[in-house]
């Protein structure tokens, strides 16, 4: 019989910690698959706007090319997906590339070797060929996604750590302080009594008494959830990191465009003069294929603002109102638990409940929260000196998401900061934000730091690798082994301003 009774009181004592519990999970579980489902297809919208735009201005253009933007949405994704991948690097080899091909655009009368256009990407930082754009869409684009990814990675910890915590196993000296608060008055012959108030919270606060440990670290975890949320609607806003991409890149290109002449100049004397392309003639902006169309800005209604049926704002206010009540719940669990009429007697019922004896007040104080407060319970014999493994594993793992979240709410990410300086990516500079990025923040302005061409190479994400014998950089003014602008990249960039004169002189650049 005994045994019988202690199996229930088990039974019951676990059934009840599930049930309160049920909202955390679902929590976490609901939200983390919609805002990954938003993430997602913010990016799938994003790359499908860049290629409508180009492709209906550009047509075949753009289509023989787009093998480069395909890369910079594949890294995108595979970062999010929590791939070891730099963001900064990612969108430095993606302006590396794309000026090259635009040099090599602006300049159809010539023919550029591997090593001329590596010179040429090699010291785009120091001709700045696109302008202050790659800095400014390094910025909104990194902080945008790590914090999207913190987010993600920190609703799926949370229910991860919620399925954990609630996979009980109650010692004996629990089993058998449930046993005599809800089965002894039964014994007694008052199987309607309920246990009071108090001594239900004592033996609640006994048996969970490491989940309340965890409390400290859960909370500092749920504040820095919302946070990172807060900042994802605000300076950090991924819908307008989405859409800014392709507008962008493009004002990227026209920048490139309209300086063609002055940067293209500065390369010949840096990198050395380039050969002409056979059978090709130097044309005035007349003759340079006028109809096609220049690059352009794009107005908001080309731009995807929403995705998988949602948007941003609603998904970060649903979140923020489910987050609020998850503070402090796990000393708040034994009050829970008392607190149904089912499991104990109402607090008002002081003197009309089982008092551990009998029919009566219960004498006892409660006892404090967590382990070591357990010392002086009277109703469940706690070890106070033997804390939970587990439960300090998941302190851990708290510990861990929640520095991780911290980091994201300035930009930075974790994984990368040796590697680069504390930049997070690129994206923990501190103190830069524009105003056309994030309104209401004035405008900072620190110098562009590049990471460097070729980093370590990174295991899971092979070098970029070049095709070409010889020096690294130019030899004699270009003269390796050499191929048409038209054949590395089947178009131009037209109407563009061609040089008036081939200036001749010995490269700077080595």
């Amino acid at each position: 019989m005994e045994e019988t009774l202690a199996l229930q009181s088990e039974r019951d004592f676990l059934k009840s910690v599930e049930e309160n519990s049920q909202f955390l999970l679902t929590t976490f579980t609901q939200r983390h698959r919609r805002f990954d489902e938003f993430f997602r297809e913010l990016i799938e919208l994003s790359e499908k706007s860049m290629n409508q735009m180009f492709t209906k201005t550009y047509g075949r253009l753009f289509t023989q090319n787009s093998h480069v933007f395909q890369e910079l949405f594949v890294e995108l994704r595979r970062y999010y997906s929590g791939g070891s991948v730099s963001l900064s690097e990612v969108l430095s080899d993606f302006w590396s590339r794309l000026v090259e091909r635009v040099f090599s655009l602006v300049n159809p009368q010539y023919q550029f070797s591997e090593d001329y256009l590596e010179c040429v990407s090699k010291h785009a930082e120091q001709l700045q060929p696109f302008g202050d754009v790659p800095r400014k869409l390094r910025v909104q684009v990194s902080r945008a996604f790590i914090a999207a990814r913190a987010l993600s990675q920190g609703l799926a910890t949370g229910r991860d750590i919620v399925n954990k915590a609630t996979k009980l196993t109650a010692d004996s000296e629990c089993v058998r302080g449930l046993m005599r608060q809800w089965y002894c008055p039964l014994c007694r012959g008052m199987p309607s009594l309920r246990p009071c108030h108090s001594l239900c919270l004592n033996v609640m606060k006994g048996c969970l008494a490491n989940q309340a440990d965890l409390d400290t670290e859960w909370n500092n975890f749920i504040d820095s959830l919302y946070q990172v949320s807060e900042k994802l609607e605000g300076p950090f806003n991924i819908e307008l990191a989405a859409d800014s991409i392709s507008v962008k890149v493009s004002e990227a290109i026209m920048h490139m465009q309209e300086n063609s002449v002055s940067i293209s100049t500065k390369v010949f004397q840096g990198c050395g003069s380039p050969r002409p392309a056979p059978g090709r003639s130097k044309r005035s902006p007349k003759e340079s294929g006028g109809s096609r169309r220049p690059f352009r800005t794009y107005s908001p209604e080309e731009k995807p603002t929403t995705a998988a049926g949602t948007n941003l704002d609603r998904l970060v206010t649903e979140l923020k109102e489910r987050l609020r009540p998850m503070r402090g719940f796990w000393v708040s669990l034994p009050h829970t638990i008392c607190n149904d009429e089912k499991m104990a007697a109402d607090v008002t019922n002081e003197d009309r409940c089982w008092n551990g004896q009998t029919r009566g007040r219960y004498l006892p104080d409660v006892t404090g929260d967590g382990l070591v407060s357990q010392i002086n319970n009277p109703e469940v014999e706690v070890d106070i000196a033997r804390p939970d493994v587990r439960t300090r594993q998941l302190i851990m793992e708290l510990r861990v998401v929640t520095n991780k979240l911290r980091h994201a709410q300035s930009g930075q990410d974790m994984d990368f900061m040796d590697s680069e300086e504390g930049s997070g990516s690129g994206g923990g500079d501190h103190g830069e934000r524009y105003n056309d990025d994030w309104p209401g923040y004035g405008p900072y302005s620190p110098p562009y730091n590049k990471p460097p061409r070729n980093p370590p190479a990174n295991p899971a994400k092979p070098p970029r690798v070049r095709e070409r014998n010889g020096s690294k950089w130019n030899k004699n003014n270009g003269h390796g082994r050499v191929r048409s602008a038209t054949s590395r990249l089947s178009f131009s960039l037209v109407p563009l301003l061609s040089l008036p004169l081939m200036v001749t002189v010995a490269p700077m650049w080595r």
